[in-house]
């Protein structure tokens, strides 16, 4: 499921940025802007700080690109920068940030598969479903940064283990251990839900 790309076009794109083509970074940054605020805003749950937060992740792949020796994929190490920057910044903060109803709703509301399963005319259902998504994200927020990384790229976006592993710098057993510890958070958090 992960919409990694042919290496060869993405392998182009970075030698020609490296080379001083400043659209060929453009190019990436287009790329993957979509996947990237999606990792970053499943573990922030704020609109505003995924958007700074994006902004900052692209200039530091763009002031590191030079020392880029594709070892990886473009992907992992611009996924590894992502996570990397992201847990410093909810490290940093020093709270777990909560959710407003404001950008739960606004998430909600550009989701396909939500709007479809909510578009039915039953109001008990349609409360249930909004209450299950507070919860939910109610439950990521109370997950370590680790934790929350971890679900994001594989039950969110669907990454391989091997992927998540190769972006966080640590074993495919680690990213599993992580896994089935952040599930039985969630699990326990939201058994009180059924």
């Amino acid at each position: 499921m992960t919409d990694e790309p042919a290496p060869n076009e993405d392998a182009r794109l970075v030698a020609r940025t490296q080379a001083g083509d400043p659209a060929a970074f453009d190019a990436l940054v287009v790329k993957y802007s979509p996947r990237l605020y999606g990792l970053v805003y499943n573990m922030t749950s704020n609109h505003e700080d995924t958007n700074d937060l994006l902004q900052d992740i692209f200039a530091k792949a763009y002031r590191s690109i030079a020392g880029f020796r594709g070892n990886s994929a473009f992907y992992t190490w611009v996924h590894s920068i992502a996570v990397n920057m992201t847990i410093n910044f909810l490290k940093k903060r020093g709270r777990r940030v909560q959710m407003s109803l404001d950008d739960m709703d606004a998430g909600v509301g550009n989701d396909k598969e939500f709007i479809e399963l909510t578009s039915s005319t039953n109001p008990v259902r349609e409360a249930d479903l909004a209450e299950l998504q507070i919860r939910l994200n109610e439950a990521m927020m109370k997950l370590s940064y680790d934790h929350r990384a971890v679900v994001t790229m594989f039950d969110i976006q669907g990454m391989p283990h091997a992927e998540i592993a190769k972006i966080l710098g640590v074993s495919e057993g680690t990213v599993r251990s992580r896994l089935f510890y952040a599930h039985r958070q969630l699990q326990s958090y939201l058994e009180e839900f059924h």
